[in-house]
């Protein structure tokens, strides 16, 4: 209060004229004020930008004698070729830009015949696809760029691991001991007690939505014969279905210098969960000769 008052009476004791040359000056000051902020927040925006467009390698810095080039987008690219620079301590490696050809994108199917015999009884096998990838990968010119394998079954899986026969025998044990196969299969392997519902065959199409997938591939399920006869060549295999979830479906290699980068025990392997039979791959190879 005592201060309020003081301020009161200094502004009656003093004329207008005087107040006014106290208060203009610092209005003055505001535009100035304002004028020295915006030009220390453009500084700061700048500093920030240059850091970042320095970190994500946009422009050549001689200090560390790393020079970045982008890719040109077009019907012939320039990729990067990292070289190992000698000039220092840090191995910082020289980017040098190497023309590409023509862009390829090609989808090709394959069959893959089975190398066991009989009729398909949940038996799990291993097939090698690295021989048939690699045939098709040269035939189609590509030098760099990826090449997508994906099985069309929902009974198989594509997997990267060593193909060698005792292994494949111990994949084999361990899935069917990770989903042990249902007690109503012939499969010699099948387990008492072990059941799944996509087993309970009677029941099934289930909905409306599963009985048109039926329809759609072939199966004319509102007669009862041809219900009755879908249903007599479904097989019990659930496990199966579940281990391809498990190992997944597909697998994208990198393609450098025509050849798929990959380790020197490494294969593309499609697992069969639910053979023998003769099986079908897709092979999509996407990138520049």
């Amino acid at each position: 209060m005592y201060r309020n008052k003081i301020t009161f009476s200094f502004y009656q004791n003093t004329d207008k004229s005087s107040v006014m040359m106290m208060i203009i000056p610092r209005l003055i000051h505001l535009p100035v004020l304002f004028l020295i902020l915006h030009t220390l927040t453009l500084i700061h925006s700048l500093v920030f930008i240059g850091s970042v467009n320095q970190n994500c390698g946009c422009w050549n810095s001689k200090a560390n004698h790393h020079h970045h080039r982008r890719c040109r987008t077009s019907l012939h690219a320039d990729v990067e070729v990292g070289t190992t620079n000698t000039s220092n301590n840090n191995d910082v490696p020289n980017a040098e830009t190497k023309s590409l050809g023509n862009p390829v994108c090609e989808y090709i199917q394959l069959t893959v015949p089975t190398t066991s015999e009989g009729p398909p009884r949940q038996e799990i096998s291993v097939e090698d696809l690295t021989p048939m990838i690699n045939q098709n990968l040269a035939a189609s010119g590509m030098k760099h760029g990826t090449v997508t394998v994906i099985s069309r079954h929902t009974t198989t899986a594509i997997t990267i691991n060593e193909r060698e026969s005792r292994l494949a025998k111990d994949m084999a044990k361990y899935f069917k001991d990770l989903a042990p196969i249902d007690e109503r299969s012939e499969a010699k392997e099948a387990r008492a007690g072990v059941t799944y519902f996509h087993n309970d065959i009677d029941e099934r199409p289930e909905s409306e939505e599963e009985a048109e997938r039926c329809r759609e591939n072939g199966w004319d399920i509102d007669d009862p014969e041809i219900l009755q006869a879908w249903r007599n060549q479904e097989p019990i295999n659930a496990h199966s279905h579940l281990l391809s979830m498990l190992i997944g479906s597909s697998e994208s290699i990198p393609v450098v210098d025509g050849k798929m980068v990959i380790g020197q025990w490494q294969s593309i392997l499609l697992v069969d969960l639910d053979g023998p039979r003769d099986r079908t791959v897709g092979l999509q190879l996407t990138g520049f000769e």
